[in-house]
């Protein structure tokens, strides 16, 4: 797919004045908000996020969410932040690149070609609420392109008061980049042949009034063969300083991509690993498959006013939306293999000599829409010798999903030694029409106050009521389901801070998150179950070493009901049921910033417990639960040669210990070490600014999985990326 820019007039003429208007901002520290200087004004009010390289002080999370308006040091919750900076160090492409940052995080079902998905604390986010655009709920499925982002938020663990119904893994937050005196132009390339350019073009055009604009086009050629594909990418923010007490922050943008994906291998017979996996295979190949086509678009628009110094109000809307033609020769099971005919081995895996099924999937037109209004009332005030501050707020969220009757037809049966499967002919079948097969509405109350106990002391006490009514429909247009559910839910926290660079904290919160859909293969396949309320008891210590060094470390316990096809005695064998508690307990330690003038450091471990109790099933419990390492580790370095300050050198070590595969524990995945090298080179040309960039993910070549997860109950295994080389040059002009 190719994306057509329209040549309005508008559009060319905020493209011609940002190209010839005289510069009438200046930077700010880092890559922060440019704050024009031009003409005397009175006093505005602006809160600016300051990133100390691989360190930043605050988020939108803490701004406008459910923990106040604070830094992060003053944040009852573990909350990273991956800068810019990082970002053009790294030069992550995909949200599963993107994850490799923390160590809390790991991927749940993310294919190559696909919209991905991730697990934080061993949860895997709900891709309906699970992300955000500038604090707006956004759909999940799409390919989130980094280019126009300043940063990426990651608040891990419960999100009840900020979202309402969530998974309990925690949000991903994207943040976009704000108006700036930018123009610079990023060519690029990788040991694969794929070329990449990109735009960031940006000003003031008056004193009250600027515009970033950020483009991009990538011709991908994939690791994977049989599977290149491209993606084109626009993105528009603007900044209206419409008087001394009010703004209005506007963005906007719009990406097609078109790629074949990736089907994942399983466990043959259901026990054993792959023994000879590539990871360059395509499984199931068959040249008529067509590619993923996705075309999203997230819009956001907030409003601030400050009616005094201790008040201000802010409304903001979000609209996103994901169309998907979704096309694969799909790998899967093997009910059709003569190596399964006996019945012996799940038809749901591949068989035990490799063997596997190949279905002709397309489902066009898929389209999952977001729309979100919130408003917020933030404040503060005295009441003798304590100190309030309070937020109070209401927001309404709606997410539809509109479908057509899939084709999904065998069409024969390949092994995973082939290189290329024997070629099968497609289905003859049509998709049926398109219908509206979900809209779900969330409304909500929320209030925060967080109590100022003298000096040392801080108290935090809120929560959200929400009201969630969810119908789903079948492909005629028949009701299935009719949620509705009301419920308050409670949040927590107790701060100390003995001196001003420590701050140890302990916090309560709860949430809800939607019950999963029954597998197809269970005795009660296509149901949903009933909605889970998640539990979590956190404490943290934050330390300010430096003005450009944190650290911090959490403890957590998280808990909540345990869903799982539960064997018994159905003719199906397998029944999908709430039984028992998944509770996973983890310790998470982490380091951001500057150790020294020329050594930057980004570096975090998480080791967590995640075990099934009183499931009523003994084979599954005592076990670590599938797709959730029990160590995790990520670092990465940037270090400036102080005999040449214009290079930087920049290594990663990534680390997993052995991951379950099956809920009794009787399959693990091995252990992994990955390292990665870089350099970047900062230099002038006809005095123009510019820098290059050379990565070397898995330096050594290594094989690893990546994942183990699964999707609508299948579990799947994704082998790692090998080895690739990025090159990149940014001139700025």
């Amino acid at each position: 797919m190719t994306m057509t820019l329209p040549r309005t007039p508008l559009l060319l003429a905020l493209l011609s004045a940002l190209t010839l208007a005289p510069a009438a901002a200046v930077r700010a520290d880092d890559g922060a908000t440019d704050k024009p200087q031009a003409t005397p004004l009175a006093t505005i009010h602006v809160k600016a996020n300051r990133d100390h390289g691989y360190r930043a002080e605050s988020s939108q999370i803490d701004t406008f969410g459910s923990f106040g308006n604070a830094p992060l040091h003053d944040t009852p919750a573990a909350v990273s932040v991956i800068t810019r900076d990082q970002i053009d160090d790294r030069q992550p492409r995909t949200l599963s690149e993107l994850a490799r940052s923390d160590a809390a995080l790991g991927d749940n079902y993310a294919p190559v070609g696909y919209y991905q998905d991730i697990a934080i604390r061993g949860f895997a986010l709900d891709l309906a609420t699970g992300y955000r655009l500038n604090d707006m709920t956004i759909t999940g499925e799409q390919l989130t392109p980094l280019e126009d982002k300043q940063r990426v938020e990651i608040l891990k663990g419960l999100g009840g008061l900020e979202a309402g119904v969530v998974a309990p893994g925690g949000l991903v937050n994207y943040v976009s980049k704000r108006p700036a005196d930018v123009r610079s132009a990023t060519v690029g390339t990788d040991s694969h042949g794929s070329r990449y350019t990109a735009l960031d073009i940006g000003g003031w055009l008056s004193p009250r009034f600027g515009v970033r604009v950020n483009a991009a086009h990538e011709d991908m050629h994939s690791y994977v063969r049989h599977t290149n594909g491209r993606r084109s990418f626009l993105s528009l923010a603007a900044d209206w300083k419409i008087g001394p007490n009010a703004t209005l922050q506007l963005d906007t943008d719009y990406q097609t991509s078109s790629q074949r994906s990736v089907s994942g291998y399983q466990l043959l017979g259901g026990t054993v690993i792959p023994p000879h996996p590539s990871r360059t295979r395509l499984l199931g190949y068959e040249p008529w498959q067509q590619p993923v086509g996705i075309a999203a678009s997230n819009s956001t628009a907030r409003f601030n006013y400050r009616f005094s110094d201790a008040w201000s109000a802010q409304l903001s809307a979000g609209h996103s939306r994901s169309r998907i033609n979704d096309n694969v020769a799909f790998a899967y099971g093997c009910f059709y293999s003569p190596d399964c005919a006996s019945g012996a081995t799940p038809g749901y895996f591949f068989a035990p000599n490799g063997d596997y099924d190949i279905y002709d999937f397309r489902s066009p037109g898929d389209t999952r829409q977001n729309d979100e209004a919130r408003a917020v009332l933030k404040g503060s005030f005295d009441t003798g010798s304590i100190s309030h501050e309070v937020s109070l707020g209401a927001s309404a969220f709606r997410r539809t999903l509109d479908q057509r009757p899939y084709v999904y037809d065998y069409v024969g049966t390949g092994n995973i030694d082939q290189v290329d499967p024997p070629y099968f002919a497609p289905s003859p079948n049509q998709p049926g029409p398109s219908a509206r097969t979900l809209t779900s509405w969330q409304h909500s109350l929320f209030a925060l106050d967080r109590v100022h106990l003298g000096a040392h002391w801080q108290v935090l006490a809120g929560g959200r009521f929400v009201r969630l009514h969810e119908r789903s429909y079948d492909d005629s247009g028949v009701l299935q389901r009719d949620t509705r559910l009301s419920k308050a839910l409670p949040q927590a926290a107790v701060l100390w801070q003995p001196t001003a660079p420590l701050t140890v904290y302990a916090s309560y919160s709860e949430s809800l998150s939607l019950g999963a859909q029954a597998p197809y293969w269970t005795s009660n396949g296509g149901t949903t179950l009933a909605p889970l309320h998640s539990r979590q008891l956190e404490t943290g210590v934050k330390y300010e070493w430096s003005d450009a060094l944190s650290l911090q470390g959490a403890l957590y316990r998280i808990r909540q009901p345990y869903q799982f096809a539960q064997p018994d005695s159905t003719a199906e064998g397998f029944t999908f049921v709430q039984h028992g508690q998944q509770v996973h307990t983890g310790l998470e330690l982490s380091a951001a910033g500057r150790i020294s003038p020329d050594l930057r450091l980004s570096a975090s471990v998480n080791l967590i417990q995640a075990r099934a109790r009183d499931t009523g099933t003994p084979s599954y419990e005592g076990h670590q639960i599938v797709n959730v390492p029990r160590l995790r580790t990520a670092v990465y370095l940037d270090y400036r040669l102080p005999f040449a300050p214009a290079l930087g050198l920049l290594g990663g070590w990534r680390h997993a210990s052995a991951n379950p595969a099956t809920p009794d524990g009787a399959t693990s995945v091995p252990a992994y070490n990955v390292f990665d090298a870089g350099l970047r080179y900062t230099g002038q040309w006809n005095g123009h600014a510019l820098t290059w960039r050379l990565n070397v993910d898995n330096v050594f070549n290594h094989f690893y999985w990546r994942d183990t997860g699964s999707a609508y109950g299948d579990s799947y295994l994704f082998p790692g990326a090998p080895r690739l080389a990025r090159l990149s040059l940014t001139v700025a002009f």
